[in-house]
């Protein structure tokens, strides 16, 4: 399929498609050449169920909106977004800052599912402490320094867990959303959605 043909499919924009290429989570897309995406797996995704939010206790939860995986040069970090190509330590890194958000509202739902194209690539744990760039305003930027990277995948059609998690809740949570759709709007790479079913028709909010 033509990735104009699996973004009409999937409900989102070429360019999304392509993000979603090149995460590496879609199996057997061609190295060369034009770029296309495979019909068996987009039939897989299809068929994917939304993420069951309303189990997890919170009135609503953040959201990471991420890219395709960039080099960047900072003190803490090699990258930014989410790849399959990084290694663990690498893809925590890149994933729990530096975020314009409001960061209590992100520990309050005590969980960041990772979305590439409106699917859970990867969920975080272990939001309840932050730090500040030190910037005043809503243009301050957070990381969450004792983040977890409760799980993530490798292969976004046969979604298996790729990390190890120790807490046996931190496996729960993962094991819940990874592989499901979630879709959220936000100017911005943080969304919050509504965990409660009657108000999942709303649209989510950047929180900036």
């Amino acid at each position: 399929m033509t990735t104009g043909q699996a973004g009409t499919a999937l409900g989102c924009s070429i360019p999304t498609v392509k993000k979603l290429l090149a995460t590496g989570v879609v199996p057997g897309v061609r190295d060369t050449g034009r770029q296309v995406f495979p019909l068996a797996a987009l039939q897989q995704l299809q068929d994917r169920p939304a993420a069951a939010l309303s189990v997890l206790g919170a009135g609503e939860v953040a959201v990471l909106r991420s890219d395709a995986p960039a080099r960047v040069e900072e003190p803490d970090r090699d990258w930014i977004g989410f790849g399959t190509g990084l290694g663990e330590a690498q893809l925590l890194a890149a994933l729990s800052g530096w975020w314009r958000c409001d960061p209590a509202r992100v520990a309050a739902g005590r969980v960041l599912p990772v979305t590439v194209a409106g699917f859970v690539v990867a969920v975080l744990t272990g939001l309840e402490e932050w730090e500040s760039d030190g910037t005043v305003g809503t243009a301050g930027r957070f990381r969450f320094p004792k983040a977890r990277l409760a799980g993530y995948l490798t292969d976004l059609t046969a979604p298996a867990n790729a990390a190890e998690p120790a807490d046996p809740k931190d496996a729960h949570l993962a094991g819940l959303l990874l592989g499901t759709r979630l879709p959220s709007v936000s100017g911005g790479p943080i969304a919050y959605v509504p965990t409660n079913p009657a108000t999942a028709d709303q649209p989510a909010t950047e929180g900036e």
